[in-house]
């Protein structure tokens, strides 16, 4: 396949037209045109359905594009980085973090990263779902305990653990009275929570009575004396610490661990490797009581955790 031709074809496609592009680029538009019939007439395709003022893509057209155009940025940054003699990092790094996370600890990250790395244009967005790493254009994803992908290479960063808690004005019920209960998710009948305690394992009887679509916003009606929740370590340390909140068991079951993954058939580049690093840099172990003292602008040095036990 020409290069230069898809190059061509991933400018019209871009500026979704051979005029736009022309101008854009300075380049002949009459050129522009000849090299992608030439690469159409190479791939025995149609790229594009010309109309008399309209062009559009193909859904071949479509594919390609997708397919490519991040190809062509990398291979773009990469021959500036060896002409430029150097391989500080430098372009788009794109990141798909989880809500909590993005919410509580993204911010800083990115605000530390970027005044290190001037030269990347760094986005990110905040997706619980498992996005389409290639087909949308991410060059790194954050995610929570990710099912295998044998298309992904992933590294743990970050551990954490959910416990119950409650307001510490939050009067006890009495006995067999089920706790009122804050939930992300669907409001469900009441239930037992499994708990372990110093004194062994044992089960708080939870009703829901308020169900949020944040982790932020569940933690603040607690607080605010809705009821109990089960809440990540990290996000109620503090609380726990002041004596807002009050421990009432860790929550039994799998660890939570966030991972970054991205795809393996491609070479690390030198923004994904900066980013990497700047996570190593946050959470050098990876531990709950980091991921606290990074929410309150502590030092990863200075982590102390004020849990129930």
């Amino acid at each position: 396949m020409d290069l230069l031709a898809l190059a061509d074809f991933n400018l019209v496609a871009r500026h979704g037209g051979f005029g736009r592009a022309s101008r854009a680029a300075g380049r002949p538009k009459a050129t522009l045109s000849r090299r992608v019939a030439e690469l159409e007439a190479a791939l025995d395709l149609r790229l594009f359905e010309r109309g008399g003022r309209s062009l559009r893509l193909t859904e071949d057209g479509r594919a390609l594009y997708e397919r490519t155009a991040r190809l062509l940025t990398e291979l773009d940054e990469t021959a500036q980085a060896i002409a430029s003699g150097g391989h500080s990092p430098r372009g788009r790094l794109r990141i798909s973090a989880p809500l909590l996370f993005a919410q509580t600890a993204m911010g800083r990250l990115a605000a530390r990263f970027s005044r290190r790395h001037p030269e990347v244009r760094l986005e990110v967005t905040t997706e619980d779902r498992a996005v389409d790493m290639v087909e949308e254009g991410y060059d790194l994803v954050i995610r929570v305990n990710p099912a295998a992908d044998d298309s992904l290479v992933g590294r743990p960063f970050l551990r954490d653990r959910l416990v119950v808690v409650a307001s510490a004005a939050l009067p006890l019920p009495d006995d067999g009275t089920p706790w009122p209960a804050v939930v992300r998710g669907p409001i469900e009948p009441p239930a037992a929570w499994p708990v372990t305690t110093p004194a062994g394992r044992s089960q708080i009887r939870a009703a829901p009575v308020l169900s949020l679509s944040s982790m932020i916003m569940v933690r603040d009606a607690v607080l605010a004396g809705a009821g109990i929740a089960s809440l990540p370590i990290s996000l109620v340390s503090g609380d726990l610490a002041s004596g807002r909140l009050r421990w009432l068991g860790d929550v039994e079951g799998p660890e939570i661990v966030l991972w970054t993954l991205y795809p393996s058939r491609r070479l690390l580049n030198a923004r994904v490797s900066a980013f990497l690093e700047s996570l190593r840099e946050a959470f050098p172990t990876g531990a709950p009581e980091e991921l606290a003292a990074f929410m309150a602008g502590r030092p990863a040095s200075d982590a102390r955790l004020a849990g129930g036990d």
